[in-house]
């Protein structure tokens, strides 16, 4: 193996390492043990609403000092040693859920916004490594390969915490609910272990003319003022941006509120972990062939598709009543989730500067960063002032009308012509 498919296998084996706490975590057996042990079982709305701020401030805090910590990365060789700083306190928070007790909800609310903002915090630099990695031609298929090792990373992890929660006696643990808490530590075991090839053998370039962590920091605001003022000027990609905050800030809801609703409607805990798993090994198939899809329809018609589908999914989720249901609807998350993420940045790639493709990016992860901030504070709160969480879920849908909206009138040629033209002045 040459020393550049070394690199881009070490690298796409932190999105499999990282991806086992978005899925047994994040979408999966927090929601569904925080409903059931740490918070009280008989005020199922108000489990939802600390779930959902949980989310909200976790992303928020990174949303905020997304742009600082980049700058300060930037101005030093100091990428990796960020990254590792943050999977470090993902890692241990995640294993630290294995002591919370019963009943201490707030204590599981703030490791579990902590381990969030480690597994955020790190996925900041894990993407600035990227174009050091991969050369120009080969980027969008190391990125396409980092993003399907996450699914099967994440899915292969997941099941087998399924299998002994499902089945603890056959792995010798008492109960279930010890096994979830072990699942906890198999991911910051998994995100431990599988982290090591990134720190082995990725570089990144070393940048001889650091400066202080003040000045760096200063950099950081007039980076982010400076693209303010393009993005002003670039009215094709501010638009856009703006769909994309919406419709994005409704597919993660859905991501990491969906076992919390199924729970509510008392649906069990094995069909809700079967309808994860389904999710998880659907969604990577399904984003290539959205990709061929793009190719016959466009990819802006390929993303409208994966929005209208998402407004399609919310809306039905709202009568979700049997099982057949959950496992429909389970699917069509599926089918749509990996797509809608993956020409989300294809598009975007069309309508930026490309010599300013970093800065550009930069400023679409900080947005996305700032995605699942209204929506599950929205479903949190209007599930717990009305009582019913079904008007919860189905208030997500103004999500993705939002972002159908605008994403109409993101012109792509006008947006591609514009850019060019910026490049010339």
């Amino acid at each position: 193996m040459t020393p550049e498919n070394k690199a881009v296998w070490s690298w796409t084996m932190y999105d499999w390492a990282n991806s086992a706490f978005a899925t047994t975590v994040m979408a999966g057996f927090f929601p569904l043990f925080f409903k059931a042990y740490w918070a009280d079982p008989d005020y199922p709305s108000e489990s939802t609403f600390y779930l959902g701020m949980a989310n909200s401030i976790a992303s928020i805090i990174v949303a905020l000092f997304a742009p600082f910590l980049g700058a300060i990365a930037d101005q030093g060789t100091a990428k990796k040693k960020f990254l590792f700083t943050f999977a470090y306190l993902g890692i241990v928070m995640t294993g630290g859920l294995w002591i919370v007790d019963k009943g201490y909800w707030q204590m599981a609310v703030l490791f579990y916004v902590l381990a969030a903002l480690g597994f955020s915090g790190s996925n900041i630099f894990y993407d600035s490594l990227l174009p050091g990695v991969a050369s120009e031609k080969k980027v969008d298929y190391v990125s396409s390969l980092g993003f399907g090792m996450g699914y099967i990373g994440g899915g292969i992890l997941f099941l087998l915490n399924v299998i002994m929660y499902l089945k603890p006696d056959f792995f010798g643990i008492p109960d279930g609910a010890t096994a979830i808490r072990l699942s906890f530590v198999t991911v910051a075991v998994w995100w431990a272990v599988f982290s090591i090839p990134v720190a082995i053998w990725v570089k990144e370039p070393e940048i001889h003319e650091s400066v202080g962590i003040v000045s760096a920091v200063s950099l950081g605001w007039k980076q982010l003022k400076q693209t303010f003022k393009e993005i002003r000027h670039l009215k094709v990609v501010g638009i856009f941006l703006l769909a994309y905050w919406f419709y994005i800030d409704g597919v993660d809801t859905i991501v990491k509120m969906a076992v919390d609703y199924g729970v509510t409607l008392k649906f069990p805990d094995s069909a809700l972990i079967t309808a994860l798993l389904m999710v998880q090994f659907i969604a990577f198939p399904c984003a290539l062939l959205f990709s061929l899809l793009s190719k016959k329809i466009g990819v802006k018609q390929s993303v409208m598709a994966g929005i209208i589908g998402y407004g399609i999914i919310t809306f039905l989720a709202y009568f979700m009543s049997q099982m057949w249901h959950l496992y429909t609807l389970a699917a069509l998350v599926g089918l749509f989730q990996g797509g809608i993420q993956a020409l989300s940045r294809s598009l975007y790639t069309r309508i930026i500067p490309k010599e300013k493709s970093a800065e550009f990016f930069g400023f679409y992860n900080m947005l996305g960063k700032f995605a699942a901030v209204i929506g599950p504070a929205m479903m949190g709160t209007i599930t717990l002032m009305t009582g019913n969480i079904r008007y919860g879920i189905i208030s997500i849908v103004l999500l993705f009308i939002l972002g159908g909206f605008f994403l109409l009138k993101v012109n792509i040629e006008e947006g591609s012509r514009m850019a060019r033209e910026y490049l010339s002045k």
